[in-house]
């Protein structure tokens, strides 16, 4: 009988492992399943361009998977069981089970409105395609008025920023506000702070510092010191959340729910559960938690899959690179901000800022559609054949 390798998740993490799986070892040992809920692959690192009304392409994961062995079912998981190593699953069909021998957890995050009233009823965000395509019809509502329209978007990380300055360069004609909670851009270096206010005073964008929003409503948002501020679509990216499915499963998570992985990304609680991407808590070379990027979805998801490989053919598992080594930041299609950060995950002093950022941040994006939508990168002949006793040669590499 084939060794069941189950991936949940699509997204770049879920991709690349399945893939490089479906790469190296071989098919008269394994299959491969990748389980998704959407049809086509999504470019999460796009889709503030996508509801700023800009075209991304959304590679089919039918082609994406074609010819590579690797088994594609287009269904919702909702529940994981890992004593009997079954996953539940929801389709148009009604759904079923899948069983397991090898899970990788990499079911990604969503937008968290941190118990914020009005979030869920009355926001919008980019954490989706989906939600990112709601948007942009608010936006084109706006727009299409006449008297244009104000714009809030509430959080001033990454995401926040780049949603910004994205809708304001692609929609000129509508205002935009920035809320951050503390100072705009606190974790970069301080000329890469000076280089984002100068991009926000271009772009028209207004930046409300130290601002705490308390509740959102259809046509304005409260804060905290009282002030009522007006809009017309509130964009919320002022965090991040995992799926509780891990946590509702057993494993062993984070009070985020979060799945608590060894250096390894094996699960601490389940030995044949890998976890990778937003949804593994994994520390980094640094001693410090990797965080939810797709950075960090890339280094997990080596690791990841050199420690299948290793167990399960009985070769020793080597300790690929965790790491983060700075932040990528798009402001609208021709500006960018290159941040390295040092072994402690502070800004370094120097920063790349203008054009050439905005290209190497674009160049980034593209190599990593192309790596996603050619998984095997061509199917190579040569593959590992497993162990005889695959579990018993996981223990003795642990070991």
């Amino acid at each position: 009988m084939k060794h069941r390798i189950v991936v949940l998740g699509a997204g770049y993490a879920g991709c690349y492992v399945a893939g490089t799986l479906a790469r190296r070892l071989s098919p008269a040992d394994t299959e491969v399943t990748v389980v998704n809920a959407e049809p086509d692959f999504v470019q999460r690192l796009r889709l503030h361009q996508l509801a700023a009304g800009q075209e991304i392409e959304a590679p089919q994961l039918a082609d994406v998977f074609a010819g590579t062995g690797i088994r594609l079912r287009l269904a919702r998981v909702t529940d994981v069981d890992p004593e009997r190593q079954v996953v539940a699953v929801a389709d148009t069909d009604g759904g079923g089970e899948l069983g397991y021998d090898t899970l990788v957890y990499a079911l990604g995050s969503h937008g968290d409105d941190q118990g914020v009233p009005g979030v869920a009823e009355y926001a919008f965000d980019v954490a989706a395609r989906p939600s990112a395509l709601r948007l942009r019809e608010r936006l084109d509502g706006l727009e299409g008025r006449g008297g244009g329209g104000s714009v809030l978007v509430v959080g001033d990380g990454l995401t926040g920023i780049e949603t910004a300055t994205e809708i304001a360069e692609s929609r000129p004609g509508l205002s935009v506000s920035l809320i951050a909670r503390g100072e705009l851009g606190a974790p970069l270096s301080a000329g890469a702070r000076s280089h984002l206010r100068q991009t926000c005073d271009r772009l028209g964008i207004t930046v409300l510092e130290h601002t705490n929003v308390e509740a959102v409503e259809a046509a304005r948002v409260l804060c905290a010191d009282g002030t009522t501020l007006a809009s017309d679509a509130t964009v919320w990216t002022a965090g991040f959340a995992v799926n509780p499915i891990a946590a509702a499963a057993g494993l062993e998570v984070t009070e985020e729910g979060r799945v608590v992985v060894d250096r390894t990304m094996r699960s601490l609680s389940h030995t044949n559960v890998y976890a990778v991407g937003d949804s593994a808590y994994a520390i980094g070379d640094n001693g410090r938690p990797l965080p939810m990027s797709c950075a960090s979805a890339g280094y997990t998801g080596m690791q990841a899959t050199a420690a299948i490989v290793g167990h399960l053919t009985g070769s020793k598992v080597p300790n690929t690179k965790l790491e983060y080594p700075g932040n990528h930041i798009s402001l609208g299609r021709r500006d960018g901000i290159l941040q390295m950060v040092d072994g402690e995950g502070r800004a370094k002093p120097k920063y790349m800022g203008g054009r050439k950022a905005a290209r190497i941040k674009a160049g980034i994006v593209r190599m990593s559609l192309w790596a996603n939508s050619h998984p095997t990168f061509g199917l190579p002949k040569r593959k590992r054949r497993l162990a005889a006793v695959p579990q018993a040669s996981a223990e003795k590499a642990v070991a």
